[in-house]
């Protein structure tokens, strides 16, 4: 992965179905209680709504709440849990969940009237879905963060192995359905890549996999940039790319097309990104809101809010910079704005 995106790189490889038997769901250990050191907030309205992604341990990250105090955005979704020494989840693999600088954050935007969804994965790193070998392993995992902090919502963004292999795109959907069944109230998104047309075969199968284990998320969030071709009407494209995962949900869950929308989200990427001849201007991701209140869909953020923010002269976009012109955190200001 380059200094820009963490997002999936497009497969267009045909899944083949895993012919391992599904562990039954009732089989499925609950995780043992972790004792909450960051107080719960309250969760009104979804925190997964309109909560722009920011990376701890990555470039050159703002105070998100200097940006919620200029912006109006309340919540953040604080990005990624891996896998540390086995099934452990750590902060990029390497930080702990409690003492350090990510509990901090935490309450820190509690503290200012926030909330904070925790994304776990992402393309780099290793993966809680391939690292824990079970899917009891693996919700006893995903409980433990959400009991750390008394989260009320969590992401899953499912890239690379997570993504493209078969068995473990099962595992992952299947650990996801027993912590809906444990805490019906933890807002689960799972955020993936796509095609300008809409979900790949991996991506579809994604769907059918949850669907057939009684999942049914909160949001399901595409990331429509990277996609290997020229494409230079960035809010268009997205808005096809939407179409597209509207169709397979309807297919996928058998939903009327209102129910579709509202179970559907968009997460792109601010200014310039790994491909040279994509750029997600502002005027895009515009469009991109206007699409998603039109339709009421659950979820709208973008990649990431430590690159809201112009680049300094003869400084390359990366992550900590945007690579467009656009006032200081103008994403996030539309983002704060988007109500569902």
């Amino acid at each position: 992965m380059n200094d820009v995106a963490r997002t999936h790189r497009l497969s267009r490889g045909r899944r083949r179905r895993p012919t391992w038997l599904l562990l039954g769901l009732a089989a499925l250990a609950a995780s043992p209680l972790v004792v909450s050191a960051v107080p719960a907030a309250a969760a009104t309205p979804p925190v997964s709504l309109a909560a722009p992604y920011l990376a701890l341990g990555w470039g050159n990250p703002p105070d998100p709440v200097t940006v919620m105090a200029a912006t109006g955005v309340r919540d953040v979704t604080l990005a990624f849990v891996l896998s540390g020494k086995g099934c452990s989840p750590k902060w990029d693999g390497t930080r702990p969940l409690l003492g350090g600088s990510d509990a901090a954050t935490i309450t820190a935007i509690r503290a200012a009237g926030g909330d904070v969804s925790a994304s776990f994965g992402g393309w780099s790193g290793r993966k809680l879905g391939t690292a824990c070998r079970t899917p009891a392993a693996l919700a006893a995992a995903y409980e433990q963060v959400i009991n750390a902090y008394g989260l009320h919502a969590i992401d899953i963004d499912i890239e690379h192995t997570e993504f493209t292999n078969a068995r473990t795109q099962l595992h992952v959907v299947t650990a996801l359905r027993q912590v809906q069944l444990d805490d019906p109230t933890v807002e689960i998104t799972l955020t993936f890549g796509t095609t300008p047309t809409g979900p790949d075969s991996h991506g579809r199968s994604l769907l059918a996999d949850a669907a057939s284990v009684g999942l049914q998320p909160y949001a399901w969030t595409i990331m429509p940039f990277d996609f290997g071709t020229p494409e230079t009407d960035m809010g268009a494209t997205s808005v096809a790319a939407a179409e597209g995962l509207h169709a397979d949900l309807m297919a996928a869950y058998g939903e009327d097309s209102v129910t579709a929308y509202a179970h559907m989200g968009i997460s792109s990427m601010n200014g310039a990104t790994d491909e040279a001849d994509e750029t997600v201007s502002v005027a895009d991701y515009q469009t991109i809101l206007t699409y998603a209140t039109s339709h009421h869909l659950a979820r709208v953020t973008f990649w990431m809010l430590d690159r809201d923010r112009s680049c300094p002269a003869g400084t390359s976009p990366g992550n900590s910079c945007s690579g467009i012109a656009q006032m200081p955190w103008e994403f996030s200001a539309l983002t704060a704005g988007y109500t569902g």
